[in-house]
């Protein structure tokens, strides 16, 4: 007797363990997809909307370099993409710097984030000597790839701008 209840309990903690794990498979396979995917939101909306999030003060001390500026900084033309907004600093002591770009494959997607971080780390080097403050933004940069987007903000409000980011996408 005491046999036959020992095999009933191993059968059900058997199967228990089985509903457990595909349990912890199927959500863990949720997680993935869902930090994963990306909507497919429209360049403009997610330009308008992280605009929206920079207060007044942050926009007036940056100026618009969209087209020109990608060429300039990081030597690609903007007519390439999907989409580009880019703001920097109004002056030369300032290594604020708002970028978004939705790109049309792979291949641009390692291109610019190789120049990105390039261009970052030079930054970085320049600003070290001269203003620790301005290497320091530049260290706690937020740099972000998803679906066809990447986005940088180098910033006071980078984490702010970033939640506003990940939100729309």
């Amino acid at each position: 007797m005491r046999k036959e209840m020992s095999d009933v309990t191993k059968r059900i903690v058997t199967g228990l363990c089985k509903y457990v794990l595909l349990f912890c498979i199927i959500a863990y396979i949720y997680w993935v997809y869902s930090y994963s995917s990306t909507k497919d939101v429209p360049f403009e909306k997610t330009k308008e909307a992280l605009l929206n999030s920079m207060n007044d003060e942050s926009i007036q001390n940056m100026m618009d370099v969209s087209s020109r500026g990608l060429k300039r900084y990081y030597g690609f033309n903007a007519a390439e993409y999907d989409g580009v907004m880019m703001y920097i600093g109004n002056n030369g002591l300032s290594a604020e710097e708002i970028l978004l770009i939705k790109v049309n494959d792979e291949k641009q997607m390692n291109e610019l984030e190789a120049a990105i971080k390039q261009r970052m780390k030079t930054r970085i080097k320049d600003f070290e000597n001269y203003a620790p403050d301005q290497a320091q933004l530049l260290r706690e940069a937020e740099l972000i790839i998803k679906g066809k987007y990447i986005f940088l903000a180098v910033s006071e409000n980078a984490d702010k701008y970033k939640r506003v980011f990940l939100k729309l996408i």
